[in-house]
């Protein structure tokens, strides 16, 4: 029989290749447990109220150091759909499975951009958590009043945090220089932010976790026990004011490393 040489030399090159191609898969994802649990290498973060896309500077790079590709979203704070329609817009660029996870207020954005086909699994950092269609305001005022609450005032239809109310209720767990750093970028809402309500709650179809800040004056911490449980989250509970993911970045950061690799 005739062996065409060029046919067995093709053959043992895709063989070779093959090899050396699986040898560097296996090596990457040794290298980043995530990636190698799941393949959820894309973390998305959105801020809440009160705070900007820098809200998150302390737990991306320590996400960035485990091979993660991380993008936080500028959420316009204007009304839901604009800040729903944002997230999207940056899920839509991820390149496969993908961790949504929320702070504060954006809790409302993961619920309903977190059933973007690309989301694998929903992080709530001391956020809202509302299940479709609920007003999440009728079910806030079942708790104590957030003492953050009084301290928030309008020009017009733009609402921000005193510099008073931010320092004391929002972020009194972090050096006073930096709280008040993180203040000047405070980015004000629009009332009709308030206004809206989810269509979708995404923690009923897809895995969930919650970071409970046990000193928060903003988010009631019973009211963050109750969506937590209610969604049957991943739980963990941080003696933390509000801003947790400031003052408590490593422990924020695991626990999205953990949705990754879950």
């Amino acid at each position: 029989m005739t062996v065409d040489r060029r046919v067995v030399t093709s053959s043992l090159l895709a063989v070779a290749a093959s090899a050396v191609l699986g040898g560097a898969r296996a090596a990457g994802a040794a290298e980043n447990p995530a990636v190698a649990a799941t393949g959820a290498r894309n973390v998305v973060l959105v801020h809440g109220l009160f705070a900007d896309g820098s809200s998150w500077s302390e737990v991306i790079p320590r996400l960035q150091a485990r091979g993660l590709n991380v993008t936080s979203v500028q959420n316009p704070l204007t009304s839901l759909p604009d800040a729903v329609a944002a997230c999207e817009r940056v899920l839509a660029r991820q390149d496969g499975p993908t961790v949504l996870a929320g702070h504060s207020f954006s809790g409302m954005i993961v619920s309903e951009a977190g059933v973007h086909p690309n989301v694998s699994a929903l992080v709530y950092v001391a956020a809202r958590a509302p299940d479709a269609g609920e007003d999440y305001t009728a079910l806030a005022k079942t708790y104590p009043a957030a003492p953050a609450s009084a301290g928030i005032v309008f020009d017009g239809d733009e609402g921000r945090l005193t510099e008073e109310a931010f320092l004391r209720d929002f972020a009194p767990d972090l050096p006073r220089d930096k709280a008040r750093a993180l203040y000047a970028v405070q980015w004000p809402f629009h009332k009709a932010l308030l206004a809206g309500k989810t269509a979708h709650a995404a923690w009923r179809d897809k895995p969930s976790y919650y970071a409970i800040s046990r000193d928060d004056r903003v988010i009631d911490p019973d009211l963050q026990r109750f969506m937590a449980k209610r969604m049957n989250a991943t739980a963990i509970e941080l003696a933390a004011s509000h801003v947790s993911l400031l003052s408590h970045p490593q422990e924020i950061s695991e626990l999205i490393i953990k949705a990754a690799g879950g």
